[in-house]
């Protein structure tokens, strides 16, 4: 091997030691601290519980598990908990911005940590885009309920609908949640944490109102596909419970990270997990399984037993599930860009701090922007699966990384500890790898080609302007053989 391809093989796979991120993250001129554990768990529930839990409970009930689905919901949040457990203790050991990428960076080196951080701006990207377009189309109905309706023109996006040319309300909320996110962490947790309150009442209203209707004849037969269904029900609704990785995005501006991270991690996934089984096993109670619209499985089935009040509730609910939804989507997605550029990967630009509100101002207002740009003029539904492939990923490197790091670096203090290493790593990736293997082959083609994308800005920027790198060369140079030479 020449000294050429031995010095490019070294520094693609060195790692950023736990302990030069932990420095980094606590230099003057950071982010400012400002969220605890509630805010934490809300912004979990907010990134969780979105157009999800209003949806794939129909998909699932109906096409897969039946009644059983509630037994779906409970496989699809035991496989995130494997996943979440992981994340828990990195967020905890090294709590700084950037989540998995800075989490690769740490145990499997520097080409490892890139790939994983431009496949993060994917998916933070991508599901912000669809979120925002999704936000749009549940706005128009509730208007059209009231008997307000908007011009097509200006609520579609170009070839969607016959005459459409913008999808103004997907371009104006993203704008808005940029905004917000803009002026303060602080801002936007107390802004989060309305929404969120707002659309836990919806849920409430669900599961209270419901149950007073259901039939336990509508459960029987409670599994009519069998296990298989069973499981297959939860590859569908898995995606359902995709968003708890953001909190750890926020990780550098947590006031007590080792304590509150794997609260909000944890707490808000298994709050989560109760409300989906709950709202499953009521809406399919309240009528056949077989009936429900797979399209507003919750609204139809209020619809049919007669209560239309109801299906209106829902459906603001929804709304207020997206908007939170696009608010930590966003949020994740400036931390991620304001990591990697403080790595050097990225231009400095893009984790310069704002000197009066401490927030990385300059990929908030880029990512704002690119992101309405897309949800107004592009059909973003067909590759919306990339958020997916791009989650499942991250969670796949995350599990592995925890078993890594153990035998990297056994000496670190970890205020969190992943029980059962490795049974919970390898289940945890094994199950997102399988559930990444039923993707559409499209999908695999625009994820390689966005990877592809990856490696040219990479080889051509990242690798020349790495701190880590930089901070080997110096050290070499001032070793003594190198002095004399």
């Amino acid at each position: 091997m020449s000294n050429a391809t031995h010095e490019l093989t070294a520094q693609l796979l060195r790692r950023k030691p736990a302990a030069m991120l932990m420095s980094e993250s606590a230099t003057a001129g950071g982010l400012k601290r400002a969220l605890r554990a509630l805010d934490l768990t809300l912004l979990g529930i907010g990134a969780i519980v979105g157009a999800g839990i209003f949806v794939l409970t129909g998909v699932a009930a109906e096409k897969y598990a039946g009644p059983a689905v509630v037994l779906s919901f409970c496989v699809s949040g035991f496989a995130c908990a494997m996943a979440a457990l992981c994340y828990a203790e990195f967020a905890a050991m090294i709590p700084v911005a950037g989540s998995a990428y800075s989490y690769a960076y740490a145990t499997m080196g520097e080409l490892i940590g890139w790939i994983i951080g431009w496949d993060l701006v994917l998916e933070y990207a991508v599901g912000a885009a669809a979120v925002a377009v999704g936000w749009s189309g549940y706005l128009r109905v509730i208007l059209e309920g009231v008997g307000i309706h908007l011009p097509v023109a200006l609520t579609h996006a170009p070839g969607s609908m016959p005459g459409a040319i913008i999808d103004l309300p997907a371009l104006l909320i993203v704008l808005l949640i940029s905004g917000i996110l803009y002026i303060g962490i602080s801002e936007s947790a107390r802004f989060n944490s309305l929404i969120v309150a707002v659309k836990l009442i919806v849920i409430g209203v669900v599961i209270v109102v419901g149950a007073f209707y259901v039939r336990p004849a509508n459960w029987n037969p409670f599994a009519p596909f069998g296990w298989n269904g069973v499981m297959k029900g939860a590859a569908v609704i898995f995606f359902a419970y995709i968003g708890f990785d953001a909190v750890s995005t926020a990780a550098e501006e947590v006031v007590e990270p080792n304590r509150d991270l794997p609260i909000g991690i944890l707490v808000s996934l298994f709050v989560c997990t109760a409300l989906y089984v709950l709202v499953a096993a009521v809406v399919t109670g309240m009528v056949p399984a077989r009936m429900l619209d797979i399209n507003a499985p919750l609204a139809s089935a209020f619809v049919i037993r007669g209560l239309r009040a109801v299906s209106g509730i829902i459906s603001i609910g929804a709304v207020a599930g997206l908007t939170s939804v696009l608010l930590v989507l966003l949020l994740g997605q400036s931390r991620i860009f304001y990591a990697i550029s403080r790595d050097g990967l990225l231009p400095p630009a893009f984790s310069r701090v704002h000197p009066r509100f401490q927030t990385p101002y300059i990929p908030t207002i880029l990512t704002g922007i690119a992101v309405g740009v897309a949800a107004a003029l592009l059909p973003i539904q067909e590759i919306a699966e990339l958020t997916n492939i791009g989650t499942l990923f991250a969670f796949v490197l995350v599990c592995l990384g925890v078993w890594i790091l153990r035998y990297a670096e056994p000496g670190l203090v970890r205020p969190f500890r992943t029980p059962l290493v490795p049974l919970v790593p390898i289940l945890g990736a094994l199950f997102c790898g399988y559930l990444m293997s039923s993707l559409p082959t499209v999908t695999w083609i625009r994820f390689f080609i966005w990877m592809g994308i990856g490696f040219v800005i990479y080889f051509g920027y990242g690798r020349y302007h790495s701190r880590v790198a930089a901070e080997a060369r110096k050290t070499q140079a001032d070793t003594p053989a190198a002095r004399q030479a």
